[in-house]
């Protein structure tokens, strides 16, 4: 743990320290930075879902918000129709969706968990897609259901619900941001394999 986290009194997340402790050096190395601001870091992770269901029943978007706040450790924002579409039998105003914004500690705990315990959970998984980075070194990816994170009970599980995953982060290009979030633990598929 670093001399500073002690000073606080406040304990690190283990991520963020391997981070400023191994994975800074490692990059800095790798792309030959000159400034260590340079260096390209987590800005912000964004878990969001979509409850199209809602339309119909009122009650889909509790348990959805309810999946996100047990998740996240942070209550969800509640996203809304901007306009009514008849076809959906939307009304504007109505409930649609919810998203958490995660930042600091708590998207470095959020990203621990997820890579350590959440991932290693998904049936048949074998890694993620490199190819979901949208040109400026943020990377989106998809869950199909919430029972791979240990905070959901599984015996209270009304209906399983997806999940979209975006990692903001600082990089400038999407050869950094792999390379940060390959250091941080992500499990990207080999080029080797994915091509057979």
């Amino acid at each position: 743990m670093s001399d500073n986290a002690t000073q606080a009194g406040k304990i690190q997340p283990r991520l963020k320290s391997v981070y400023r402790d191994d994975i800074r050096q490692k990059l800095h190395d790798e792309f030959g930075y000159e400034n260590v601001m340079q260096i390209p870091g987590l800005v912000k992770v964004v878990v969001n879902t979509g409850v199209g269901e809602a339309a119909r029943d009122s009650k889909v978007i509790e348990g959805a918000i309810n999946d996100l706040t047990a998740i996240t450790g942070q209550k969800p924002y509640v996203s809304k129709a901007k306009k009514s579409i008849a076809q959906f039998k939307l009304r504007e105003g109505q409930a649609i969706g919810a998203h958490v914004t995660l930042r600091g500690d708590r998207a470095w705990e959020f990203l621990d968990r997820l890579i350590s315990l959440a991932l290693p959970r998904i049936r048949d998984f074998r890694g993620l897609s490199e190819k979901q980075f949208d040109g400026n070194g943020n990377y989106t990816f998809g869950v199909q259901e919430q029972s791979i994170f240990h905070e959901i009970d599984q015996d209270k599980i009304d209906r399983v619900r997806g999940f979209d995953i975006t990692v903001v982060t600082s990089a400038k290009s999407d050869d950094e941001g792999r390379a940060l979030l390959r250091h941080l633990g992500f499990p990207f598929v080999n080029k080797a394999t994915q091509e057979a």
